[in-house]
């Protein structure tokens, strides 16, 4: 009989659970996985490099294409970074609107993950309803920037602009009678808070509906109990960091022990784990959606009662408004070397990181006082989660390979960048 011997495979890019343009040479005996070297690079656009050759401002557009499921949260820990070298004081409104989109981009980012996740282990509902409760978020983006994904909202020393007064609403369409317009466009009668708040509202049930697709689910615990454990104590060693390793058991978000922002204020709780498996990332993401709803509400009722400015006065870093540019010298200079030539940052470094949805998102910015970074260098949680995919794959199934690439959340943009 001839000698059985182990065969390697190509898991992706094409595989459409490989998440983009992840190649993971797998080394395979029979069904079970000897060996997994995940390739990475296939999505490098050396955003760091390019940030060398543009003022500090024009480099908050990379940041939204980095992890492009999270793209606020990028541009928050770019712009702390900024600030810190700077020394500008952020309005406190401004501080509790990047909170509050902090928390929506959550939101976002965990529906997408779920939905793929679910998707890749065979859940098809999942991805239609996660996706349905994305579009009310992604239109709270269009609100206040304009674009659906790539906001470029954050600005050193604030926000691009206060919060809309009026939502965009369904147009009358031939394919739409006006009772369902009307049904369509309720929510969208007030200010984007009204909208957001009525979101809030309706949230939790839609939380509690995925739950019943698939906390209990036979075979959905089948996929993910047990699959792709991780001990504390090697998570830590690892470099994981937010649900991954919370995850694990480790009590560790740099929103309670780093706070940043206004999150010192806000009441909230850190879910953790117990097993380190599949499923119990799954449970602390699906209580991290219930947290983040909190948050966003304590925002919304704040902001409502806290009107103000939500940029620095100083003109020297913000443009001043439109008004002031037209009718006085001063301010038009300040305009035009804004736009033009930047400002200059003291020269330092700084580190500034946030808890991203997927974990500790850094930004280490050296400043050689010119207009431009000197040095950016991000620091990426999801390349760290990705290193550790032979040690959670090994020993494992092949179909398992995909619950543990589902459960780490990678995103290329932010690994390869």
């Amino acid at each position: 009989m001839a000698e059985l011997q182990n065969y390697t495979i190509n898991f992706g890019p094409q595989h459409p659970a490989a998440h983009g343009v992840l190649r993971l040479v797998l080394e395979m005996d029979g069904e079970t996985v000897q060996r997994a070297d995940p390739h990475v690079g296939l999505l490098h656009r050396a955003t760091e490099k390019l940030a060398e050759s543009k003022p500090f401002n024009q480099s908050i557009g990379y940041m939204d294409r980095l992890d492009y499921v999270s793209m606020m949260c990028n541009e928050h820990g770019y712009v702390l970074a900024i600030e810190k070298l700077l020394g500008v004081a952020v309005p406190v409104r401004a501080q509790y609107i990047r909170v509050m989109f902090d928390e929506v981009t959550r939101i976002l980012n965990h529906l997408m993950w779920l939905g793929a996740h679910g998707l890749d282990i065979g859940a098809m509902t999942m991805f239609l309803y996660c996706f349905r409760e994305r579009e009310d978020l992604m239109d709270c983006y269009e609100a206040v920037s304009g674009t659906r994904m790539h906001a470029t909202y954050y600005r050193p020393g604030g926000v691009y602009r206060d919060l809309p007064d009026t939502m965009p609403k369904f147009q009358p369409s031939a394919w739409r009678s006006d009772k369902k317009l009307r049904s369509l466009n309720q929510a969208r009668e007030g200010s984007l808070l009204d909208f957001l708040q009525d979101f809030c509202k309706r949230f939790p049930a839609c939380i509690d509906d995925y739950e019943t697709l698939l906390t209990d689910n036979r075979i959905w615990k089948q996929r993910t109990v047990n699959i792709g454990v991780v001990s504390p104590e090697r998570a830590l060693q690892l470099g994981f960091s937010g649900p991954m390793l919370r995850g694990s058991g480790i009590a560790w978000d740099l929103r309670k022990k780093q706070p940043y922002e206004v999150y010192a204020d806000m009441d909230f709780n850190i879910p953790i784990g117990v097993n380190g498996d599949c499923y119990d990332r799954y449970l602390v993401r699906i209580e991290e959606l219930r947290e983040s709803n909190r948050i966003v509400r304590q925002c919304i009722d704040w902001l409502r009662a806290n009107p103000g400015p939500v940029m620095t006065g100083d003109h020297k870093i913000a443009p001043p408004s439109r008004e002031q540019m037209k009718g006085d010298m001063e301010s038009l200079i300040h305009h035009f070397k804004l736009f033009t030539e930047g400002y200059s940052v003291p020269a330092g470094e700084a580190y500034a990181a946030v808890e991203h949805p997927k974990g500790e998102f850094g930004v280490y910015l050296v400043s050689d006082g010119a207009n431009k970074p000197y040095r950016l260098k991000i620091r990426a949680p999801g390349f760290a989660h990705l290193s550790s995919m032979h040690e959670m794959v090994v020993g494992h199934m092949l179909s398992d390979v995909v619950a543990v690439i589902g459960t780490q959340d990678i995103v290329f943009g932010e690994v390869d960048r």
